[in-house]
């Protein structure tokens, strides 16, 4: 089995519901299954202001998929949600992040892991910590405390 860290985020149409209706979904999705998950997190968004807060969670999930067989069940379960890309940091129904893979470097043109973003988001971090350990290490950017303290 793969341990994998997922970022989940949402800040339209009832997020806190969405979030957790897409947790039952990642758990139904074959041979993968949740072993730990956040609390949740409301935060500002990244990019444009005038859009409402995001809630923010990241799971541990255990699963036999390869990485781009979980990307395609995830993007899967963001178009249930009616997850459209309008525009870059805009208002999401449903975001659904590959953060760490094992401890795998991947780098193509449809999957980064891990994702090149997760160094420099508190609502990543802060809740990855959550549910690891305070000398957790993700592959390529080192220990998460130190990635904490760089905020």
């Amino acid at each position: 089995m793969n341990q994998v860290y997922l970022g989940i985020g949402s800040n339209k149409n009832h997020p806190y519901f969405r979030i957790n209706t897409v947790l039952k979904q990642i758990n139904r999705i074959k041979t993968t299954s949740i072993i730990k998950r956040s609390s949740l997190y409301a935060t500002k968004p990244l990019g444009p202001q005038a859009q409402p807060d995001f809630i923010n969670s990241v799971i541990e999930i255990k699963t036999n998929l390869s990485p781009m067989e979980l990307l395609y069940e995830l993007q899967h379960l963001e178009k249930l949600h009616n997850r459209k890309k309008t525009k870059r940091w805009g208002p999401r129904s449903m975001d659904i992040d590959i953060l760490i893979y094992n401890k795998l470097i991947m780098n193509t043109d449809k999957l980064v892991i891990p994702h090149p973003g997760l160094k420099y988001r508190d609502f990543v971090l802060l809740p990855l910590y959550e549910i690891t350990s305070y000398g957790y290490e993700i592959p390529k950017y080192g220990k998460i405390m130190n990635l904490i303290k760089n905020l």
